[in-house]
């Protein structure tokens, strides 16, 4: 029983991060000034591949016999709130955009690596984290070369 709550625990732990990396991605995309809209594709498919691993991680808490985690982190939360003062401040260019999507992407990499630490875990949840975990490193380094390209011109 304890292995099934800590099991519960960790896929709701990345259901709030993967919301949080929606909701992020969502305001990047809502806020790009008309010079950046390039990069609203982009930001619009990473926050649909997180809504995704959130249905597929709340099926997997459902397996479990309980109710999945439906809301988002409160570093999340403070995150969106920083890059709305920051860019009241001026930090609304690419770089600083970009800047704060690889910040994110950061975190939900590590608690991707954390969670797949936990040894509770059954085989069928390690695949699908490491499957969705594939997916997010990929998508942190298409950011951190938007980012770099950006910064080298």
């Amino acid at each position: 029983m304890e292995n099934q709550e800590k099991t519960v625990e960790v896929l709701n732990d990345l259901i709030q991060i993967n919301n949080d990396r929606a909701d992020g991605f969502d305001k990047a995309s809502a806020d790009l000034k008309d010079e950046n809209i390039d990069l609203k594709a982009t930001f619009d498919k990473f926050s649909s591949d997180s809504r995704a691993n959130v249905t597929e991680l709340a099926g997997l808490v459902g397996r479990n016999g309980e109710n999945p985690d439906t809301g988002n982190t409160i570093l999340g939360s403070l995150h969106r709130a920083w890059i709305d003062i920051k860019a009241s401040f001026g930090g609304d260019d690419r770089h600083s955009i970009l800047a704060e999507c690889e910040r994110g992407e950061d975190a939900i990499k590590k608690a991707y690596r954390d969670a797949l630490q936990e040894n509770e875990l059954g085989e069928n949840i390690r695949e699908v984290l490491l499957k969705q975990q594939s997916a997010i490193n990929t998508s942190h380094d298409a950011i951190k070369a938007l980012r770099d390209a950006h910064a080298s011109l």
